[in-house]
């Protein structure tokens, strides 16, 4: 969209009309005269003569006499005649000229106050329309700044989100969301600094002091400027428009990608919480256990003593009286059984306290999970959706 700037000029300018098919008015006219140039004519002098005239020649000077005088009263008749035709003529050509050319200037200033209030309605239609534009202009200005806010609140959460913990630190669908958010955002902005780059080369080319002294060729250019304008507008409005449903949308699929994984980082908050909870009844039960365990095994130690004493005390028998009989026999069967219950209480015991360790690891990562999935929901929930609430409606992403 441009226009030529012509230069004004105080002249007529006849090209202007020419092309617009106007024909050119012709020149006042002016009534042309011949003048009549008339032979001036004498009386036939007769020479002096030393003689006397004959009658014959005075009947033939008196007749050429004659002759010559009616000869020049009919030329003066005829010139008087055709000199009165002349006149009349000539007077009634110099009226139907004068007349024509009346008639072609009434025409050609019906032309000019025509030209003059179309240009002068186009005038004020542009006037009219680079307002409209420059509104447009404004809301464009508004628009883009209100971008900048979601940009920060976007970039922002993708900031706040790198600070979580261990496994939490992933890719979820709330990054993804967030990264599209960024992106489209950065192509907003492009466009509406674009359209707004052409609103203003629009707005230069509708300037109000240059039009005033155009003539027909510039209003043609107003026209196509015009229409380019109300496109111009119409496209800025529909750009205000789209972009900011974009926006909202984005927004929309962002937030809800933030309560999804809330719920889920709740649920499994909520799950880890309650395999602590076990786990730590486990530990509780399993240390119990341990001191049962340990009690058993301190119970056995004093059978275990009795039944060797005894053994120990037979084996003094003297003799033949040092058989094995069936005291023998129990006591050693006693001190055997004793001895082997022991030993499978310290098995069950090791066994006990390695699975004690082996709670107390998972009760560790069970505390460290849940301070991640607190981390993160303070992160996303409390943190990223509450700064969410901040983002700009429609109505002021659309500029107002």
């Amino acid at each position: 969209m441009s226009s030529e700037v012509l230069v004004a000029r105080h002249n007529f300018d006849s090209r202007s009309v020419a092309q617009a098919g106007e024909p050119f008015p012709p020149p006042d006219a002016e009534a042309t005269f011949k003048e009549g140039f008339y032979p001036s004519s004498g009386l036939a002098t007769a020479g002096y003569r030393s003689s006397k005239y004959s009658p014959e020649e005075w009947h033939i000077n008196n007749f050429s006499t004659l002759h010559q005088a009616a000869t020049d009263r009919n030329n003066a008749e005829r010139i008087c005649h055709e000199s009165k035709t002349l006149y009349q003529e000539t007077e009634a050509g110099t009226l139907r000229t004068q007349a024509e050319g009346t008639r072609h200037l009434g025409e050609r200033l019906q032309h000019i106050h025509f030209w003059k209030s179309e240009l002068q309605r186009h005038i004020e239609k542009l006037v009219a329309e680079t307002d409209l534009l420059l509104g447009q202009k404004r809301r464009l200005l508004k628009a883009l700044d209100a971008t900048e806010i979601p940009f920060a609140i976007a970039t922002d959460n993708l900031t706040c989100r790198e600070r979580r913990l261990g496994p939490d630190l992933v890719k979820d669908g709330v990054e993804e969301e967030l990264l599209k958010e960024v992106e489209l955002i950065r192509s907003i902005q492009a466009l509406l600094k674009r359209t707004l780059s052409q609103a203003v080369n629009q707005i230069k080319l509708c300037n109000r002091d240059a039009w005033v002294s155009f003539t027909q060729d510039n209003l043609s250019v107003a026209q196509r400027e015009e229409q380019a304008s109300v496109e111009l507008r119409l496209l800025v409005e529909r750009v205000l428009q789209e972009t900011a449903e974009d926006l909202r949308v984005q927004c929309s699929n962002v937030d809800q990608a933030f309560s999804q994984r809330c719920l889920q980082l709740t649920e499994a908050k909520t799950q880890l919480q309650l395999h602590l909870t076990q786990i730590l009844d486990q530990i509780g039960a399993q240390e119990r256990n341990i001191v049962s365990l340990q009690q058993a095994l301190y119970d056995k130690e004093a059978p275990l003593r009795v039944a060797q004493s005894r053994l120990h005390q037979r084996s003094h028998r003297p003799h033949m009286e040092l058989c094995r009989d069936n005291p023998q026999f129990s006591l050693v069967g006693e001190a055997g059984q004793i001895s082997q219950t022991m030993s499978s209480l310290q098995q069950q015991l090791s066994a006990a306290r390695s699975s004690l360790s082996q709670l107390e690891d998972s009760r560790m990562v069970l505390e460290k999970d849940i301070g991640c999935k607190t981390h993160s929901l303070l992160i996303d929930r409390d943190k990223c959706m509450s700064h969410r609430t901040r983002y700009p409606t429609i109505i002021a992403l659309s500029g107002y």
